[in-house]
């Protein structure tokens, strides 16, 4: 063992559909942006104030295409996976830096469709055996952040 950990967990809500990139050879990936927020009440205003943090999740093959199929915007998800970042040359000349999580393995809490049609489904689904184990936390779907 190398004495390092790159491992991330994120509970979030979907920002945008699946947007999938396919290659030569049948692979293909899926990226997708993912919300998380934070409460906190202001030391100089007294207010409570909500902050949200934006990561782009990348999926690979057969998750990609289950969350294409199955998520839209406004869902939430469990997401474990690790940070990858990426550099690159812009079509400008500038380089350019992102941060993405690559997904290992992902848990559906609650997709928007089966909260409108039926709010006492059990909505999760996990990919790749997840042992995460979440009901609908009674948040409102029209609460989101976006």
């Amino acid at each position: 063992m190398n004495g390092t950990l790159n491992k991330v967990m994120l509970i979030g809500y979907l920002g945008e559909a699946v947007k999938m990139h396919y290659f030569d050879g049948g692979t293909c990936v899926g990226r997708f942006a993912l919300a998380t927020n934070e409460v906190y009440v202001s030391k100089t205003t007294n207010q409570k104030v909500t902050t949200t943090e934006w990561h782009t999740i990348v999926v690979r093959n057969k998750a990609a295409e289950i969350c294409e199929k199955y998520l839209t915007k406004g869902d939430k998800i469990y997401v474990e996976g690790r940070i990858k970042s990426r550099q690159w040359q812009g079509d400008d000349g500038v380089s350019k830096q992102s941060i993405e999580i690559h997904a290992t393995d992902f848990t559906f809490l609650s997709t928007k469709s089966n909260l409108e049609n039926n709010p006492q489904i059990d909505s999760a689904k996990s990919v790749k055996n997840t042992n995460f184990d979440s009901q609908n936390d009674g948040l409102p779907i029209n609460d989101l952040p976006f």
